[in-house]
């Protein structure tokens, strides 16, 4: 077992650094590959290289578009509100606490436990609930309070349609480049017409899609508002107020707001707003941690390099596996492009893919439905968000619930679906349903295969060896930027254990909490 509690992530990367930070800046065509890159062509090279044609790939999915760094300002600002518990309503749990910058974006284990936790400070497996602090409307049985798994934060700035596993976070229009920041978006808070599916616009939603996923979790009683009797009947922007009266000393909201900071830490974060040059409103404590989380740039991976003329950049092993990737099924391949695709691995959409619930799905009987819980149409039952596989060697557990624990096993799952669930794959303590797993399972399935019959899934089962499955593996290896296991490049985005601080109450990073084992 492996320690992970911060104190010890933060020591293991910096001796286990020194990883190439810098990426390729080769725009040579294929045919001047060996001259300029300094690697001999192999057999395969040539036929990636017309795949890689065929996709239309550039290797970098950033190109075009304006993302701030963390010397603005308002991503400095963004940075202290991610971190500060403040942003909790029982001032019990961060942004952070699910998202840390060292655990891939997420927080390193399958399903989140955000408020309520027996040492607030703690990340990975070690964070369990206190059953004397949370209170829940289910049963939880100890096990994570939440259904899902913490989707990654990494480059939030490339998502120009949705937010979240089930895509309630949703541009109205999603205009390539553009983050969301055009046309309108849906929300948690996106009233519906009358035909009771049609989502309407969000007019308060935020300036971007990053803005507006972060507005919920800190109203939301499983990630950071905990079951409150003063807060319970309050609406999403009733308990954003609450926060909102911290930061600017107004309203009577009592030990839940106002008085939650002292005079000392009060002044020191209006201080910080106006360093930015961002007055305090509801609106602009969100824009300022999207600033943040779209300074999350980490696309300089292998696969860049090799896309834009390095041939020697990934191994003979992981072009076979991304041969095998962009290949369709009629081609011998595991036609993962068709949902992966582009340079940022994704296709804005969502699919049933049968990933086995485990825990505590929104259903009553622990199942989960996805999509179907937004447009509340039976047809999307079992869809989810198809994420990203940019830096998906780090932002495992993978799945929607993080029901498989190595990467093989969600490649092994994604060609066959059907391939029953290994339940050795749960390592969190106490996780709900798992003798329901198998017949989640067949619900999803069924969905899938229906799906299939009716045209609507493109979804097939590829027949694969044993070792074309290790070779998917390696390719997708090669998607993961270095820089993260660099610890001197990483500490930009964490906060410095200073005396500013202590004063704007960062506390997930000041206090080291006790070590935490992970598997």
């Amino acid at each position: 077992m492996n320690k992970l509690a911060v104190g010890s992530v933060l020591l293991s990367i910096m001796l286990l650094s020194g990883c190439d930070t810098s990426g390729s800046n080769s725009n040579s065509n294929s045919n001047d590959n060996d001259n300029n890159n300094g690697g001999s062509a192999s057999a395969l090279d040539g036929q990636l290289r017309q795949l890689i044609q065929g996709h239309g790939l550039t290797g970098d999915p950033s190109t075009g578009r304006a993302i701030p760094t963390m010397n603005d300002p308002k991503a400095q600002l963004g940075m202290k509100l991610f971190f500060t518990k403040t942003m909790s309503l029982p001032g019990d749990t961060a942004c952070v606490s699910c998202h840390h910058p060292l655990l891939g974006g997420g927080d390193g284990v399958q399903i989140a436990v955000g408020t309520g936790a027996v040492d607030t400070n703690l990340f990975g497996y070690g964070r369990v609930l206190d059953p004397a602090k949370y209170s829940h409307y289910h049963e939880v049985g100890g096990g994570p309070s939440q259904s899902v798994n913490s989707p990654t934060t990494y480059n939030a700035a490339l998502q120009d349609r949705f937010m979240a596993w089930n895509g309630v976070i949703e541009a109205a229009q999603p205009w390539a480049g553009n983050n969301g920041s055009v046309g309108g978006l849906y929300d948690p808070d996106s009233a519906y017409a009358a035909d009771g599916t049609t989502r309407i616009v969000d007019p308060y939603a935020g300036a971007n899609i990053p803005a507006a996923q972060s507005r919920f979790p800190v109203q939301n009683p499983l990630e950071m508002a905990n079951y409150d009797p003063r807060t319970n009947d309050l609406n999403s922007f009733g308990k954003r107020k609450l926060l909102l009266d911290r930061f600017t000393g107004t309203g009577n909201s009592g030990d839940l707001g106002s008085n939650y900071l002292t005079p000392e830490q009060r002044a020191a974060w209006q201080q910080a707003f106006a360093s930015a040059g961002v007055a305090i409103t509801d609106a602009n404590i969100y824009n300022m941690i999207s600033y943040y989380e779209q300074t999350q740039l980490f696309v300089e991976n292998p696969w860049k390099a090799y896309v834009q003329g390095n041939n020697s950049a990934i191994s003979e092993q992981a072009k076979q596996g991304a041969i095998l990737f962009y290949s369709s099924y009629e081609q011998g391949g595991a036609n993962c492009a068709e949902c992966h695709s582009g340079d940022f691995f994704m296709d804005n959409a969502l699919h049933v893919m049968a990933v086995p619930q485990i825990g505590n799905g929104t259903q009553p009987d622990g199942d989960a439905f996805g999509r179907e819980e937004v447009t509340h149409l039976r047809s999307d039952r079992y869809k989810f968000h198809t994420m990203s596989l940019l830096n998906i060697a780090k932002t495992g557990p993978w799945g929607h619930d993080g029901a498989f624990t190595t990467l093989r096993g969600i490649v092994q799952h994604m060609v066959n679906p059907a391939t029953p669930y290994d339940k050795s794959n749960v390592k969190q303590t106490n996780m709900q349903n798992l003798d329901k797993v198998d017949e989640f399972h067949a619900r999803a399935l069924a969905q899938l295969e229906a799906n299939r019959a009716n045209g609507v899934s493109p979804h097939r089962v590829a027949e694969l060896s044993s070792e074309q499955i290790d070779q998917i593996v390696a390719f997708l290896e090669t998607l993961t930027d270095p820089r993260l296991n660099d610890y001197n490049f990483m500490q930009q985005w964490i906060p410095p254990r200073n005396e500013e601080s202590r004063l704007l109450d960062l506390q997930v990073d000041v206090n080291l909490p006790p070590e935490a084992t992970h598997p």
